[in-house]
C-alpha cells in the first residue's frame, strides 16, 4: 500500500568501503510512493495540506520539460482533487509532440502553459523577491492558486525532507547523510533534524552553483528555523558538466554500481550523488568510520526514455 513510509534503508556490501572502514547505505526514498516518488512526498505532503487548508481547488507550478516536479504535482495534485496548472519553460514545444514526462503530467490533468524562457525567468525572479505585481499577473491569469516554486523548495518543503532524518536507525556522531542537491530544500531539512555531531554533505547538480545554493539553504534554515546551522557543506565538483549531463565516467560508475549492488539509478541526481560518495572516501575526506546514508531521491527515468532529458535544469 502507498505510501511506504519510512522508507527502506538498504545496506551496501561493498569489499572496497569496507577496507577503508566506511559503510554505506541507501535510503529508499525512491521506493515511498509509484507516482510521486522520494523527496517529491516529502516536499509535497506538508504544501498540498497547506493548500486545502487554505481553501486553495487549484495549484500552479513551473518546470522545464522533463522535471520531476512537474510530474509529480500533477499526480499529487489529482489525488487530492486539486486541478493543476504547470508552466513550462520554451514556448517552441506548445506545439511540439509531448515527450514521455509531459505526456504524463497531462495524463494527470495537468493544464500545461509554454512560456518564453526570459518570460519564465522573470516570472521566477518575481516570485523570489515577493513582487505583488507578478502575484497579481499570475491570479489574474489562473484565478486563485496555491503557487509552488520550481522544484517545490520552500520552507514547508524543508520541513517535510527533515522527517526523513526521523527513519534512520540510532543516528549519531558518526553518522553523514547524503543527497544530492538540485534546489537545496531536501539538504536543508536533513541537516536541521541531524542530531549532534553528525553531518551533512550535499552534492550539486548544477554547474556553476557555487554561493547560489549554498545560499539557499542557509536561507531556508533562516526562514524555517530561526538559525544557521554549522552540520553541512556542498560539494561542487561532482555535476558531471552540468544539469542533465552525463559523462562517459559518471556512466561507467554508474552501471558498474547497478551491476555489482542490483540497484537501478537515476543518473541526473543519483548517480551524481553515489559517484561523489565514492571519491570523498577515494580521497580521505570520508573518514574510516562514517557511516554514511546516500538518500536515493527518485527512480530512474522509464528505459524508453533513458537519455532524453539532456539540458534539462533541476527543479527539474
Amino acid at each position: 500500500m502507498w505510501p511506504r513510509l519510512p522508507s527502506p534503508v538498504w545496506d551496501v556490501v561493498d569489499p572496497w568501503l569496507a577496507d577503508r572502514g566506511v559503510e554505506l547505505r541507501l535510503k529508499r526514498d525512491d521506493l515511498i510512493h509509484p507516482l510521486v516518488p522520494g523527496n517529491k512526498w516529502r516536499k509535497l505532503t506538508p504544501n498540498l495540506r497547506a493548500a486545502v487548508e487554505g481553501g486553495h481547488t487549484r495549484l500552479l507550478t513551473f518546470g522545464g520539460a522533463y522535471s520531476n516536479h512537474i510530474r509529480a504535482v500533477a499526480a499529487a495534485g489529482a489525488a487530492y482533487g486539486l486541478s493543476t496548472v504547470g508552466v513550462i519553460r520554451g514556448d517552441e514545444l506548445a506545439d511540439a509532440p509531448r515527450n514521455w514526462s509531459l505526456a504524463r503530467a497531462e495524463a494527470h490533468g495537468m493544464e500545461l502553459v509554454f512560456v518564453t524562457r526570459s518570460a519564465y525567468r522573470e516570472t521566477l525572479r518575481g516570485l523570489g523577491e515577493d513582487d505583488p505585481g507578478t502575484l497579481r499577473a499570475l491570479e489574474e491569469r489562473w484565478g486563485r492558486a496555491y503557487v509552488l516554486p520550481e522544484g517545490g523548495t520552500n520552507v514547508l518543503a524543508a520541513r517535510g525532507a527533515a522527517a526523513l532524518v526521523t527513519e534512520l536507525p540510532d543516528p549519531g556522531p558518526g553518522d553523514v547523510v547524503c543527497c544530492a542537491v538540485g534546489t537545496g530544500g531536501t539538504l536543508a531539512g536533513i541537516a536541521a533534524a541531524l542530531p549532534a555531531g553528525a553531518r551533512a554533505v550535499g552534492f550539486a547538480v548544477l554547474k556553476g552553483a557555487e554561493g547560489y545554493l549554498d545560499g539557499e539553504v542557509a536561507a531556508l534554515h533562516e526562514r524555517g528555523w530561526g538559525r544557521a546551522f554549522g552540520n553541512w557543506r556542498i560539494e561542487h565538483g561532482y555535476h558531471g558538466g552540468g544539469y542533465g549531463r552525463v559523462p562517459a565516467k559518471l556512466e561507467a560508475f554508474a552501471a558498474e554500481f547497478e551491476a555489482r549492488h542490483g540497484v537501478r539509478l537515476e543518473r541526473r541526481y543519483v548517480a551524481k550523488l553515489l559517484w561523489g560518495v565514492y571519491r570523498l572516501v577515494e580521497q580521505g575526506e570520508l573518514a574510516p568510520g562514517s557511516r554514511v546514508t546516500a538518500v536515493v531521491t527518485g527512480p530512474p527515468d522509464p528505459e524508453d526514455a533513458a537519455g532524453s532529458a539532456g539540458g534539462a535544469r533541476p527543479g527539474a
